[in-house]
């Protein structure tokens, strides 16, 4: 596993204490643990967004396609997350962005964000599947007053150079529209994105692709990898998978002992959520926060929050250091602190669930699609930076048709293809310095 985090963050023998997990569909297929030697034209490593959205793909494509998860569908960052479908799944200031992959990529990768979302929606209708989508749009709220200016001035640089307009709100535009706390000044309102049950869309994704004819076997960790004349052999504890070509997609789980072309290109990062019991009416009122719309305030270790469409509210937020149980229960009153200071009307609300995860960075804070091998037998989509609901789904299909010849380089943005970068050598760690988080010089004040 990933030298910076610790062994208790990959319990494979039993799902994560979730909410979602709690009230998750059944996931109603066969994902027996591969237990044979078998072969097939592709193997997938991971079972999440990316790795689904890839079989189904291919599956629907005629290609014979095996999954292998090493616990159960959706159990890592794709069955944890906020359930947050949409844009910003990098790190790079759009202002960085454009100075080191041009204007025209920029844009194109800003359009490939918007049509990831449209993706997860058309998925949802197509499959039927039960994700309780809701709300229209996400809000950025201002922490400070000093920010208030910053989200102005973010406003108009998205219109000018995307064409995206988004709507400014007053501070008493918020209450107005109840999206009420005692730290929020201002917002910016984006169009763009809507609030799902992150593992039924993991699930529902995980039927089609089998119904497709995709092979997802679960329990299924990948402990060796062998490369040989008659292609990629794949070992688990019960089975062997020889594939000519093999995708990689376990994000912020990539085990990088035995897939060394990952190696120290990714830096796993905390993020850790609460549930609250339903809220009724009157608290809802006596807080002022009544609104479906997903949620982030400005701060760099951001804090992420959404009412659920069943009157529970979500509250996340990234940081933490020790992937460790010892550190997950260290971090609990941290987390529900802040949520007690930004919405003080529920201080006394029951949480009911808590848990955390992994998401992933790359060292050029963008995602990478493409290839990792001069042969173009191994593949990734991966690094989604916190944000991978909508683009982790729309990039397992792209590599997907990329793998296949089905789409061209040229037809996805160089934001996104360029490189999948080594971190500089020493350091490799995240390090936490008087209550900041530095990571290579890239710094993250709370």
């Amino acid at each position: 596993m990933p030298s910076t985090t610790h062994p208790h963050a990959f319990h494979f023998d039993r799902a994560v204490d979730s909410y979602w997990e709690a009230s998750a569909d059944p996931l109603g297929i066969d994902t027996a643990p591969l237990r044979s030697e078998e072969t097939c034209e592709v193997a997938i490593i991971g079972a999440g967004f990316t790795g689904l959205s890839a079989a189904l793909e291919l599956a629907e494509s005629g290609v014979e396609v095996r999954v292998l998860e090493a616990g159960r569908v959706g159990w890592g960052a794709s069955g944890r997350n906020g359930g947050f479908a949409c844009i910003g799944s990098h790190k790079l200031s759009y202002g960085q962005m454009i100075r080191s992959y041009g204007l025209e990529a920029t844009r194109h990768y800003y359009q490939t964000m918007h049509q990831s979302v449209a993706l997860v929606r058309e998925t949802l209708d197509r499959f039927g599947i039960d994700a309780w989508a809701s709300g229209d749009g996400e809000v950025t709220l201002a922490h400070l007053p000093g920010r208030v200016a910053e989200l102005r001035d973010e406003q108009a640089f998205l219109l000018e150079t995307f064409g995206d307009r988004t709507e400014f709100l007053p501070r008493e535009e918020l209450v107005a529209r109840g999206l009420n706390g005692p730290g929020f000044h201002a917002g910016l309102k984006g169009n763009t994105g809507f609030g799902i049950h992150p593992l039924n869309y993991a699930r529902g994704l995980a039927r089609a692709a089998a119904k497709a004819g995709a092979r997802i076997h679960g329990s299924s960790r990948l402990i060796r990898w062998e490369e040989t004349p008659q292609g990629h052999v794949l070992h688990t504890a019960e089975g062997r998978l020889t594939a000519r070509h093999v995708i990689v997609a376990t994000n912020g789980y990539t085990p990088e002992d035995v897939s060394p072309r990952h190696g120290g290109r990714l830096m796993p990062a905390l993020s850790s959520i609460l549930v609250t019991r339903v809220l009724t009416q009157d608290e809802l009122q006596s807080q002022g926060w009544t609104s479906p719309l997903m949620a982030y305030d400005s701060r760099k270790l951001l804090h992420y929050f959404r009412l659920l469409p069943n009157g529970r509210f979500l509250f996340g937020g990234r940081g933490g250091t020790d992937a460790s149980d010892h550190g997950a229960k260290a971090y609990r009153p941290v987390l529900e602190g802040a949520f007690r200071d930004l919405f003080p009307a529920w201080r006394d609300a029951g949480i009911t669930h808590y848990w955390r995860g992994f998401v992933c960075l790359a060292y050029d804070l963008v995602p990478y699609i493409g290839a990792l091998d001069e042969a173009r037998t191994v593949w990734t989509a991966i690094a989604y930076h916190g944000n991978g609901v909508a683009m982790g789904s729309w990039s397992g299909r792209a590599v997907a048709r990329l793998l296949t010849g089905r789409a061209a380089p040229g037809e996805l943005s160089p934001v996104l293809t360029r490189r999948l970068a080594r971190f500089p050598l020493p350091a490799f760690r995240p390090l936490y310095l008087k209550g900041a988080y530095v990571w290579y010089g890239w710094q993250d004040r709370r």
